[in-house]
């Protein structure tokens, strides 16, 4: 039987701290959920609850309340507000945030305090807000994978190097980001999967940017190189795995078969790399970035040649070989 699957959450309190400033958040009541725990990514306007529907209200949700949800308040009776209120308050709700600076109903803090759900309050408009606190769950609750390797962003493409242990992962990102590229792991890359199907490599925010490099120890490339050797994150667009070189092995020859690995079941563009001693691997490794932004503008290095190649075939075929213009196609 498989374990059962961990789930995740995030506490009250660190989406306020990590949030205050950003979203000019304002706590108006006391501090009563801050443990309480958000399990879910998506939000939640609670009008329909409000107005006495509760059968599919999903209080599990973060609760925004809106112009509407306030206007609708007001113009309750303020016995009605408190009945409303209430019932609503009687749900196990993580927190409310109320936008647009909205003035609450003088019902609305004390009713919350007794439940000990905490309330704030933000300048954004609702559908801005939905769409910052909507990025910001995405992050959090985004599937996760740590890999063993290291990532670089290099010329713009985002470079994931794995390998067996020893093999010379670091040393490779050490020599890319000497050339001017950018670290954005080494050892553990978090690997984050957005609702659009994005993979995002990020910072081990344990290992931060240090690098361990065998004969020398432990290195921080962000004092070393300062800000222009590093980033926090990078959409990861190809693998490079650095394999030992044997000699029975086939390699690819031509570059025409896509090779791809899974990761969190998105599919991205892999490249099995033999080294051995003397090969330049970095510059290889800024050669296959660089082929990487060639083929999202639309050019296939290997498709292109073998494309010419049948066209020789075929104009030899068809006794052509003396054309001139064949001669300096």
């Amino acid at each position: 039987m498989d374990a059962p699957k961990e789930q995740r959450f995030i506490p009250v309190e660190t989406l306020y701290r990590e949030n205050e400033k950003r979203w000019r958040l304002e706590l108006l009541s006391g501090k009563g959920s801050f443990q309480k725990k958000i399990t879910e990514k998506d939000l939640n306007r609670p009008g329909l609850a409000l107005a006495g529907f509760t059968d599919l209200f999903t209080f599990s949700r973060v609760q925004i309340c809106g112009n509407t949800e306030i206007l609708y308040l007001n113009r309750l009776t303020p016995d009605q507000r408190r009945k409303r209120l209430r019932k609503l308050f009687t749900f196990d709700i993580p927190c409310v945030i109320v936008t647009e600076n909205n003035a609450l109903p003088p019902e609305f803090v004390p009713i919350a305090d007794e439940a000990a759900i905490s309330v704030f309050r933000t300048p954004f408009a609702t559908t801005k807000l939905f769409q910052l606190l909507g990025d910001y769950l995405d992050e959090k609750f985004a599937p996760r994978e740590l890999i063993h390797g290291s990532m670089v962003d290099v010329y713009g493409i985002g470079v994931l190097i794995t390998g067996r242990s020893g093999i010379g992962k670091s040393e490779v990102a050490l020599d890319l980001v000497s050339r001017g590229h950018r670290l954005v792991a080494d050892d553990i890359v978090t690997v984050d999967r957005r609702t659009s199907g994005v993979l995002i490599g990020k910072v081990n925010e344990t290992l931060r940017y240090h690098m361990e490099i065998r004969g020398l120890g432990i290195i921080d490339i962000h004092a070393i190189f300062g800000i222009r050797g590093i980033r926090k994150m990078k959409k990861v667009e190809v693998q490079v795995e650095l394999v030992d070189w044997e000699k029975s092995e086939k390699y690819e020859r031509l570059g025409l078969e896509d090779i791809t690995v899974d990761i969190l079941g998105e599919k991205v563009h892999l490249v099995r790399l033999p080294i051995y001693p003397g090969k330049n691997i970095s510059m290889i490794v800024e050669v296959i970035a660089l082929n990487e932004l060639l083929k999202i503008y639309g050019y296939n290095a290997a498709e292109a040649f073998e494309n010419q190649i049948a066209r020789t075939i075929s104009r030899k075929l068809r006794g052509y070989e003396h054309d001139p213009d064949y001669i300096h196609e």
